[in-house]
């Protein structure tokens, strides 16, 4: 065998190798990278949700200060537009 064909060869196995796990890094860069940004935007979904369904919560509340036990109930203030429940709606 020709020394030089076999140091090619195996020259040419290692770059092929490092060029594989470099792509192999990046994907999983990219992965990261697009699970974290759904993640964030979820995290923003639920927190405006939250400030939403806090809201109504208290809105709830205050009405129940204002009616007393011995007084007749008016309706309960609706919850907003934009508050999502369908996890509590079966």
């Amino acid at each position: 065998m020709d020394v030089g064909a076999v140091t090619g060869g195996i020259v040419a196995l290692v770059v092929g190798l490092l060029s594989w796990t470099q792509s192999r890094a990046t994907n999983r860069r990219s992965d990261f990278t697009a699970i974290t940004e759904r993640l964030d935007k979820e995290l923003k979904e639920e927190r405006t949700q939250r400030k939403l369904l806090t809201a109504y919560v208290v809105d709830i509340w205050r009405w129940a200060k204002r009616v007393g036990p011995d007084t007749p109930a008016g309706p309960a203030p609706e919850p907003p537009a934009d508050l999502d429940l369908t996890p509590w709606r079966s």
